[in-house]
């Protein structure tokens, strides 16, 4: 499997599982903890895919969505958006702004990774 995985989020305990799940699915992992961060990190690390918090401070999911989509040179970067709101709404501008998918929290650990993988084989292929 591997590959390069961004987890942001800015709650620390959600980064932790995020990051031991990804780990243990074989995946690199490197974390960040706002969007700022966030948007600099896939800027100069060019992860294959970001697991995305939509609520965080300075910068959220969405902005930092559309400025990765917005950069021709990170169109090879999947995202996965994660958000506590479950609505259609927020998922589907989620969906406009380019994610490639949207999960709600709580979610499956085993979906998760599911997910991760089917994204991850699907661009390399």
């Amino acid at each position: 499997m591997g590959g390069e995985i961004l987890v942001v989020d800015d709650e620390p305990n959600i980064v932790l599982s995020l990051e031991f799940l990804m780990k243990k699915a074989g995946y690199n992992v490197t974390t960040a903890n706002n969007g700022v961060d966030a948007l600099n990190s896939i800027k100069q690390q060019r992860p294959d895919l970001v697991l995305l918090d939509v609520m965080m401070p300075r910068m959220d999911g969405y902005e930092v969505c559309q400025a990765v989509r917005g950069d021709p040179e990170l169109s090879s970067v999947r995202i996965i958006m994660l958000t506590a709101r479950g609505r259609d709404v927020e998922r589907d501008k989620g969906m406009a702004l380019g994610a490639d998918d949207y999960v709600t929290k709580p979610f499956a650990t085993q979906e998760l990774v599911e997910k991760v993988k089917s994204l991850l084989d699907r661009s390399s292929s």
